[in-house]
C-alpha cells in the first residue's frame, strides 16, 4: 500500500526560512539570486524523495547485522523479531500491546515467495496490489490500538494479504471480531491460507476473523454467493466497507480515498476510531473520531502515499 514521510509543509517551511535568511544576506546580488535558483531546486528534489522515491528504514543487510551476521541461516521467525525490534528502535512501535502482536503475526508468511519479506518498504501481491511497508502497520496499529481491546469489532478494508486483519483479530481476541474486505477474489482466497499458516488460525477456525470479497463469505470452502446481484455490486466498492457486522470500533482503510466515505463513516462505532488516507497527488493519513454524541473529529497524522481505492476493474488494469 503506502509508505509515510514527514508532512510536506514541515518540509517546505524549513527550506523557506532558509531561503529568507539566503535573501537578507545577499538582498540585489546575483549571488543571492543565485542561491534562491539553488533553494528552490533543493525543495523541489527534496518534495520528490519524499512523495515518490520511497526509501526503507533499514535494508536486509542492516537486519543481519542486528543478528551476528547469521541472518540467512535464522528461522523466519527470529527476523520477524529483529524486525519488530527495529520498529521500536526507530520509534514506530511504542507499547507492549503492539510490539507483541507484531512478533505473534509473521509477516513473512504473507508476503509471497520471492519478495524481501522483513525490509521497510511495500511489497507487491499480485494484482497490483501490495502489502504496506512494516513501518505503516505498527503505525496504525499503534494508532488504533485503545479500540482494539478484546470484544471490540474492527474492520479492515482492502484487507490484501490478511496480515493486518490478521492483527486486529489477535488484538480483538475470540470474543471480538475483526473483519477484512477486498475486491480481488484471488486475495481473498490467498489471504486465508496465508491466515491459516499464522497465529491466527484458530481466530479464522473459530468465526471471530472473517475475510470478504463482493458479498462472498470465503473463510475455508465455504463459498455463500451473494443474494443478489445488487449486493454484489455494492460489496465490489471497498468505500461501501462491510455493514453485516457494523459498527466497528476501529476501521482501516489500506487505499486512498478522495474523501472519506460516508458508508464507512455510518458504520463507525459512537466513541470509535477510523485510520484513512485521504487525498489523490498528496496524501495524509487522516484520523477519524466519532464522539459518543455523533459528532467527528479529524487530525492529520503524516503524509503518506498509498494506492487509490478503487474499482476492481481500474485495479487490474493498474488504475
Amino acid at each position: 500500500m503506502g509508505s509515510g514521510g514527514e508532512p510536506f509543509w514541515t518540509i517546505a517551511n524549513e527550506i523557506h526560512r532558509v531561503w529568507l535568511v539566503k535573501k537578507d544576506l545577499n538582498e540585489g546580488n546575483d549571488l543571492g539570486k543565485e542561491m534562491d535558483a539553488k533553494i528552490l531546486v533543493a525543495l523541489l528534489a527534496i518534495v520528490f524523495l519524499k512523495f515518490f522515491w520511497v526509501v526503507p528504514m533499514w535494508t536486509e543487510g542492516d537486519l543481519k547485522n542486528k543478528i551476528s551476521g547469521h541472518f540467512w541461516t535464522r528461522g523466519s521467525a527470529d527476523k520477524n523479531r529483529v524486525l519488530v525490534d527495529q520498529l521500536k528502535q526507530y520509534g514506530v512501535i511504542k507499547t507492549k500491546k503492539v510490539a507483541e502482536v507484531m512478533e505473534t503475526i509473521d509477516r513473512g508468511l504473507f508476503v509471497p515467495d520471492g519478495n524481501s519479506d522483513y525490509i521497510d518498504s511495500p511489497m507487491p501481491i499480485g494484482y497490483n496490489a501490495t502489502i504496506s511497508a512494516p513501518h505503516m502497520h505498527g503505525t496504525c496499529l499503534e494508532l488504533l490500538k485503545e479500540h482494539l481491546q478484546p470484544g471490540m469489532h474492527a474492520l479492515d478494508v482492502g484487507s490484501g494479504s490478511g496480515y493486518l486483519t490478521a492483527c486486529f483479530a489477535m488484538m480483538v481476541g475470540l470474543q471480538g471480531r475483526a473483519v477484512g474486505v477486498e475486491h480481488i477474489p484471488e486475495l481473498v482466497a490467498s489471504s486465508i491460507e496465508n491466515v491459516k499458516r499464522s497465529a491466527a488460525s484458530s481466530l479464522l477456525n473459530g468465526g471471530s476473523l472473517s475475510l470478504h470479497v463482493a458479498g462472498l463469505n470465503l473463510n475455508g470452502l465455504d463459498f455463500s454467493p451473494p443474494s443478489t446481484c445488487r449486493q454484489e455490486k455494492k460489496m465490489l466498492n471497498g468505500r461501501q466497507g462491510w455493514p453485516e457486522q457494523a459498527p466497528y470500533d476501529a476501521i482501516h482503510v489500506g487505499a486512498a480515498a478522495a474523501k472519506i466515505p460516508q458508508p464507512l463513516l455510518d458504520q463507525l462505532k459512537p466513541g470509535g476510531r477510523m485510520v484513512i488516507p485521504v487525498g489523490s497527488f498528496f496524501q495524509d493519513l487522516q484520523v477519524v473520531d466519532k464522539k459518543l454524541d455523533g459528532s467527528i473529529s479529524i487530525r492529520s497524522e503524516t503524509s503518506v502515499r498509498y494506492v487509490p481505492l478503487t474499482s476492481r476493474a481500474a485495479q487490474l488494469q493498474g488504475f
